[in-house]
């Protein structure tokens, strides 16, 4: 009982979320701080395997899975349906789906990693502005929307230019829709991580995901560390929740100093 008592908080109490990309990863610890701080979630997510496992093991009173391409507007459309339908309201969506292509020389990325990249990464973004934000203006109380990018948006290397690059285009889309729709109470904000340990770590840097290369990897990071899914979590419970209500438009570099 005194372990169940630890995790519920009423940060988000009344508030209905969706994380795209919820089935592992950042997606799967966002959700999860989300629901320990009273929110109903939306576990967003390709995988039906994930996403049903965080939905179901987690909070299951408290979350739900729809299978979603965030990449395909008809999913979209189904997506808020169906919320809906689950709990009659939308408060916050956490844009976190993404996807690379292996870090490899720039002349070597092919079209179909290209148009994958922005589709997955940019094209959401379009996509849910186009079905969430009309759903947050019926509702007439604002809304928190919450876009990861990615260190590299600021801080481009090679190998993974147009990765970058997509990043790079959500932060840029992040303020221009928070400075549009603020006169509505909705906040939009970019969270720009350095990569985990887990997921991506490969495609990213190039080698696989071993305490050594976490290793090698680290040598420009102040702080000494990859990044924990939960350092990205917290951030986003803050951005979602009343205490952030006079912040929008940015973009936290959530690094351990890699930006620097």
């Amino acid at each position: 009982m005194a372990a169940e008592q630890k995790v519920l908080g009423t940060r988000l109490q009344g508030k209905v979320a969706i994380v795209t990309g919820g089935g592992s990863g950042f997606g799967e610890a966002i959700c999860k701080r989300f629901a320990e701080e009273g929110a109903k979630v939306i576990v967003a997510d390709m995988d039906p395997v994930g996403g049903e496992r965080v939905a179901n093991t987690t909070h299951p009173h408290s979350m739900h899975f729809i299978q979603t391409n965030v990449a395909r507007e008809e999913d979209w459309e189904q997506l808020m349906e169906n919320t809906l339908a689950k709990w009659g309201r939308v408060d916050i969506l956490v844009n976190n789906a993404g996807t690379s292509y292996k870090n490899k020389p720039t002349v070597e990325v092919t079209e179909d990693e290209f148009d994958k990249v922005f589709a997955v990464n940019v094209k959401s973004i379009f996509h849910s502005a186009r079905h969430f934000i009309p759903n947050l203006i019926n509702q007439g109380e604002g809304g928190s929307i919450i876009n990861i990018a990615s260190i590299g948006a600021t801080r481009p290397r090679p190998g993974l230019v147009w990765y970058n690059a997509s990043k790079a285009a959500v932060t840029n889309a992040t303020k221009g829709l928070a400075s549009e729709y603020g006169e509505k109470q909705i906040r939009i904000n970019s969270v720009c991580p350095l990569l985990s340990g887990t997921g991506l770590f490969e495609a990213f840097a190039g080698v696989p995901p071993t305490e050594e290369n976490f290793k090698k990897f680290l040598f420009n990071v102040p702080l000494g560390r990859l990044t924990d899914p939960v350092d990205v979590a917290n951030y986003c419970l803050f951005l979602a929740s009343d205490e952030a209500k006079f912040i929008t438009g940015t973009c936290l570099e959530v690094d351990g100093g890699r930006g620097i």
